[in-house]
């Protein structure tokens, strides 16, 4: 196994993944750890060793930039692992696995594989969990400042920052070709899995992320109070069933209009006008839980 990390974590993350490769090694496994620092690490590392299973020790960001790498380099049939050590761990939430590291690697040596969809954009930007277009990206922001000591907390005061500021952004959705919506938004999200917001928010309750649909909810929610009562709402997931949200599900969307940016698993871009992600069903392959009945 290669254990990827952040070189710049800190102590406490230093000291989980010290113990997480001294438990692979005690049950027998090869383990290299990879500390990356330069973008030609994770390449690096990988050329080493073309068949050992690849372990994401990190959260979100961590775990994308692995499997963006992987399918940059056409090796989405490699096995990936994830040992969750980031703020809102959504991916692993989302799945079942464990967000103690003690569990999550005996995950890793008894688990099974699961095979997993993906987003990916017109610049083959990878998404797993979610990617928001509007208040989603200023929220994740706006949420960066407070992370390292807020931890999870930071995610909704990042949203109350954010729902301050804007009032809604004029853009156009495509599902699959067809216009869906057109007007004034809130928010546009794509949702590979249910859970944003380390699990403050169910953006797409009925989402799995290897069920080959991704959920495209926009929100016209954009006076002040409809603001507060959509995300009052979001927090358990019957925001879908207000009048001001449509809901659908699709392989293909493109938004466009007003400039926006867009916040992928947490990382923030653009501006841009517009942004079009496909669906990529059973795209890479992950050692977690069965997905329950």
């Amino acid at each position: 196994m290669i254990l990827f990390t952040n070189a710049k974590a800190g102590t406490h993350d230093a000291q989980t993944l010290d113990r997480a490769a001294a438990l692979l090694r005690d049950a027998g496994r090869d383990v290299t750890v990879c500390p990356c620092v330069a973008p030609g690490d994770l390449d690096e590392a990988l050329d080493g060793d073309r068949k050992a299973v690849v372990v994401a020790a990190g959260g979100d960001g961590s775990i994308n930039r692995l499997v963006s790498t992987l399918h940059r380099r056409g090796e989405l049939d490699r096995t990936v692992g994830l040992v969750p050590m980031g703020t809102g761990n959504d991916l692993a939430r989302n799945l079942g696995i464990p967000l103690d590291p003690d569990e999550a690697v005996r995950l890793l040596l008894d688990g099974g594989h699961r095979d997993l969809d993906m987003l990916v954009d017109e610049d083959g930007r990878v998404t797993l969990n979610a990617v928001h277009v509007g208040i989603g990206a200023s929220a994740a922001e706006s949420a960066t400042r407070f992370k390292s000591t807020l931890k999870v907390a930071a995610f909704p005061l990042g949203a109350v920052i954010a729902g301050l500021r804007h009032s809604g952004w004029r853009l156009r959705a495509e599902a699959d070709g067809e216009v869906v919506a057109e007007g004034k938004f809130l928010m546009a999200s794509l949702s590979n899995a249910p859970g944003i917001a380390g699990g403050s928010a169910q953006l797409a309750v009925d989402a799995h992320p290897g069920d080959g649909k991704m959920e495209l909810v926009v929100s016209a929610a954009t006076g002040p109070i409809a603001r507060i009562a959509y995300a009052l709402r979001l927090r358990d997931g019957s925001h879908r069933h207000r009048d001001d949200v449509l809901h659908t599900t699709a392989r293909e969307v493109t938004i466009s209009g007003q400039e926006f940016r867009s916040n992928s698993d947490g990382e923030v871009s653009g501006p841009y006008t517009t942004r079009t992600w496909t669906l990529r069903p059973g795209a890479w392959r992950l050692i977690a839980p069965p997905r329950p009945a």
